[in-house]
């Protein structure tokens, strides 16, 4: 089994965590987001139960150590195939498991996992127990205020309460409810309102928890208004599409010494994985797309994504190309150093 020394420990890793993104939050993403961020919690994507116990087991649980502190999520239902799922992560040197209460896909219902395990309280209270009897790393659980019609406070106190039982200490609460029926998937991110409060009342209600808050924070100023309130903040979309905002959160959110990394020394320090991993078999293409957004905001942003999409898709494009995407934005950092 792959021990990790956490730094910083995993729960306070959550006071600024990147959320699981499908087909985002992949390993080239991670990799180049903390270059930004050391300290901050990272995420997989989603994976099922299903595909990773008979799928490639090396794409879904391969990872970099710099990557740490990262959490695996997971879809399913089954407590069998959820521990076995577990016990695959913890020894392949994921800091934590996730659990998936909050997709509201068609996909996750038809397969009985996400947003509608919401109504089975037991049922999650019960894979959260045998995932947590399986390994020694922390299983924690993502979900929504409530679905559909169950939608109360009352509800959503019940569903942490009997989770909570199955031995959950920390819950990311993605502070809006989900309609299984009616809404799409993209929808059901921005039409269900927020309702901050309600995460709110929660902390206060289950002080012993470890709660943190998902849905709508789009700027780090919000980030530390939400943590006067609860335990950690979640923030996906907004820094996917500017990942920069990252940056000073070290400094700003956990504490940490030193001063911020500038965007060209970022690129550069991709270079030589970009690299390691063409060698391997990866599309240049594939791992740029997630660099799209760094210069987000800045004198020659157009520039860099256009470039880039122009050209990472031909024949024999290597790490030059990155280097002439770059050369077309002014180093700004150079004149406030």
């Amino acid at each position: 089994m792959i021990m990790t020394d956490l730094k910083p420990p995993i729960k306070f890793a959550h006071r600024l965590s990147v959320a699981p993104m499908l087909d985002w939050t992949n390993r080239d993403f991670r990799y180049f987001v903390r270059l930004i961020s050391q300290e901050c919690l990272l995420y997989t994507e989603m994976v099922t139960t299903g595909a990773l116990i008979n799928g490639d087991k090396a794409r879904f649980l391969g990872h970099d150590l710099s990557e740490q502190p990262i959490a695996f999520q997971l879809g399913g239902s089954d407590p069998k195939d959820l521990s076995l799922c577990a016990r695959m992560a913890e020894d392949a040197g994921f800091s934590e498991v996730n659990l998936n209460v909050g997709c509201p896909s068609d996909r996750v219902q038809s397969g009985r996992f996400g947003a509608c395990l919401m109504a089975e309280p037991v049922l999650v209270a019960a894979a959260v127990a045998a995932m947590q009897s399986a390994v020694s790393i922390p299983i924690t659980v993502k979900t929504r205020l409530g679905i559909d019609g169950q939608d109360s406070y009352d509800f959503l106190c019940g569903f942490i309460e009997t989770v909570s039982d199955g031995g959950c200490e920390l819950f990311v609460l993605h502070a809006r409810k989900a309609w299984l029926s009616g809404l799409s998937p993209k929808e059901n991110r921005n039409v269900p309102p927020l309702d901050y409060e309600r995460v709110y009342q929660i902390k206060e209600d289950f002080p012993h928890l470890h709660i943190d808050i998902n849905g709508g924070v789009k700027a780090i100023s919000e980030v530390n208004k939400h943590l006067q309130k609860v335990d950690g903040v979640m923030v996906g979309r907004a820094i996917y599409h500017d990942p920069y905002l990252l940056s000073g959160v070290d400094k700003a959110i956990f504490g940490q010494r030193g001063e911020s990394v500038s965007r060209h020394e970022i690129v550069l320090a991709m270079l030589p994985y970009i690299e390691q991993r063409m060698t391997a078999g990866r599309s240049l293409k594939s791992i740029t797309r997630h660099m799209l957004g760094l210069f987000q905001g800045q004198p020659g942003a157009k520039a860099w994504r256009r470039y880039l999409s122009e050209r990472v898709h031909l024949t024999g494009a290597n790490i030059n190309v990155v280097e002439q995407a770059l050369a077309l934005v002014p180093d700004t950092s150079a004149f406030a150093k």
